[in-house]
């Protein structure tokens, strides 16, 4: 029995519990999703579930390392140089939005300036909706500051035993990051009649809650697509190029659900 754990993030510095969600799925069933806990507490409580006897899976929807440019620009050998970087660096990039950051009031994004990890590059887009870049802080859809504010609470849990893939070979306690989009295909997310009928094609037995918000509608639908593949993780590939092992890898879904058509309403 392998326990799938999928976190629904937030880089924000005020009401983070608002709208962090954790989805908890075993044997198939949801069997918790909540909202209500700071990403301190998300990360201890994913390690009070890796200190039980079930294998772990964790899926966190923030990007787990940089462009191999920025890390090299910053004397960065290795993915552990990188998350030292951003504990060091975070909030004041955060704070001060510097180039090649944006995204923030007057703050536009650079030119001649590759913005996405190899990885991010080559996910296709699923209803005109590509992976975001790492150095967008502001507007619609950025992910840096969920990013800026989560890589460092990988080094907390590499330290609590768990295999940060693909860095790490996968382990008893894997975490991986996902993008949701991947796991949800073309629904319109922001309309809640579209959740509640995606919900009740692709995944039947989960609870109206998850259509409550995006928020918990990501978190929901990513952990039993996870829990669909869960044999996988015991097999991930490890790094294949050096560029990887500074920048990472998203994980795909078996079933890669680009594929999968939005429900009509």
């Amino acid at each position: 029995m392998t326990r799938v754990v999928a976190v629904d993030w937030s880089g924000r510095r005020a009401g983070e519990a608002r709208a962090i969600w954790t989805a908890e799925v075993v044997d198939g069933a949801m069997v918790d999703l909540r909202d209500g806990r700071t990403r301190a507490q998300v990360i201890d409580h994913l390690v009070d579930l890796a200190l039980s006897s079930e294998p772990l899976v964790v899926g966190l929807d923030f990007s787990f390392s940089v462009p191999a440019w920025f890390a090299r620009k910053h004397g960065c050998a290795d993915v552990d140089d990188v998350w030292t970087l951003v504990a060091e660096e975070g909030e004041r990039w955060l704070a001060t939005c510097p180039p090649p950051f944006w995204g923030r009031p007057g703050r536009r994004r650079p030119p001649d300036v590759d913005q996405l990890r190899t990885t991010e590059a080559s996910v296709g887009a699923i209803a005109g909706t590509r992976p975001k870049s790492f150095f967008q802080i502001g507007g619609a859809g950025a992910v840096g500051t969920g990013s800026l504010r989560g890589m460092p609470h990988l080094t907390t849990l590499r330290a609590a035993g768990f295999a940060i893939w693909p860095f790490d070979p996968p382990s008893r306690a894997t975490v991986v990051e996902m993008w949701p989009r991947l796991c949800t295909g073309p629904v319109v997310k922001s309309r809640r009649a579209a959740r509640v009928a995606h919900l009740a094609v692709h995944h039947p037995t989960v609870a109206a809650a998850a259509a409550a918000t995006e928020d918990a509608f990501d978190a929901a639908v990513s952990a039993m697509v996870m829990a669909g593949d869960v044999e996988a993780f015991r097999q991930l590939p490890p790094v294949s190029t050096s560029v990887e092992r500074i920048e990472g890898r998203i994980w795909l879904p078996r079933r890669y659900t680009s594929n999968v058509p939005p429900v009509r309403q």
